[in-house]
């Protein structure tokens, strides 16, 4: 079995910072991509950012210059830098990887369960 943890949400004020954690551990051979998701109120799940084994990375438009995207390959680690947080960024964010299982040599996609991030005075 693979399992992807979130972690670091929270409840923040704007302007403020918070960093997303994602970790992947289990039946494991490699990690391809891996990238943020995230799902407000009532409204479809949308990218957030994605970041490639090599460190190439990919940001929505709403949030370019406000997060960062991160990974520690020896880790199996993902991380989300958001900083200059808005109301608008309030959702559950969740993290997907792209990975080769190590039992099968399958390629499959998984999903975290997800972590709050409410931006609120």
């Amino acid at each position: 079995q693979v399992h992807l943890v979130e972690s670091g949400g929270g409840l923040v004020q704007p302007g403020g910072s918070l960093r997303l954690s994602c970790a992947a551990s289990g039946d494991i051979y490699t990690i391809y991509t891996m990238g943020w998701y995230r799902q407000a109120p009532g409204k479809q799940r949308e990218l957030v950012a994605t970041i490639t084994s090599i460190g190439n990375t990919n940001y929505a438009d709403s949030v370019k210059g406000r997060f960062t995207i991160s990974r520690d390959n020896t880790k199996n680690t993902m991380y989300l830098q958001m900083n200059s947080l808005k109301p608008e960024d309030t959702a559950v964010y969740y993290c997907k990887a792209d990975l080769m299982r190590s039992s099968d040599f399958e390629v499959m996609d998984y999903w975290g369960k997800g972590t709050l991030v409410t931006v609120s005075s």
